[in-house]
């Protein structure tokens, strides 16, 4: 009897979360690089219970297809609308480009660096030019995409910040080549700062 009421209270359990699941927007490809345009194939509906807040709910999913993405993405994962462009937003805009750049400790703030941060681009004297002057290659440039960190959160090591960053065409090789040349320094500015290239017609 025992036996009998605890498994009638589990199935009432299960049956009670199962009502207070929801579908909500994933990946369905093994990942997705920044500056991709969503296809239909590219999503799946994965159903979830919980805290849910701020996820895209898959009766809106078709509002983002055409749209780029923001940031790496990968299989199963959900994803909210930070992850796409606003609608009708560019990736890349005309006269633009997006520049990978690795920074280790001191080149970046120790707090890192996030999506959507604007930063001024300066190139600084490697060890052996220490008579050249430090250059400001872009004053304010808005950051894509962002991954990995100044120091290592569990071992306190130094490892390496990797950001993309959306510079003017006419910088795209002197960017390119210090970024190669590790000798970029990031710096982040505040909030709203006008950036060097504009996106969505206009609109940093």
């Amino acid at each position: 009897m025992i036996l009998i009421l605890l498994g009638a209270a589990g199935s009432a359990l299960i049956a009670l979360n199962s009502g207070n699941r929801s579908d909500f927007v994933a990946i369905s490809a093994d990942s997705l690089a920044p500056g991709h345009k969503l296809e239909a194939k590219d999503l799946s509906r994965g159903d979830l219970a919980g805290a849910t807040g701020g996820l895209i709910p898959w009766s809106e999913a078709s509002k983002y297809l055409g749209r780029y993405t923001t940031t790496w993405l990968y299989k199963d994962q959900f994803v909210t609308p930070e992850n796409f462009t606003k609608d009708g937003q560019q990736p890349i805009p005309a006269g633009a480009a997006l520049v990978g750049i690795s920074l280790e400790a001191g080149r970046a703030p120790s707090d890192g660096l996030e999506v959507g941060d604007i930063v001024s681009i300066t190139r600084v004297p490697t060890a052996n030019q220490d008579g050249t002057a430090a250059v400001t290659l872009v004053k304010a440039a808005q950051v894509t995409s962002s991954a990995g960190a100044i120091t290592d959160s569990k071992t306190n090591a130094n490892s390496s910040l990797n950001v993309t960053v959306l510079v003017p065409s006419d910088q795209i090789t002197t960017v390119g080549a210090a970024a190669a040349s590790k000798s970029l320094m990031l710096a982040k500015l505040a909030p709203g700062t006008k950036t060097d290239v504009e996106r969505n017609g206009g609109a940093n």
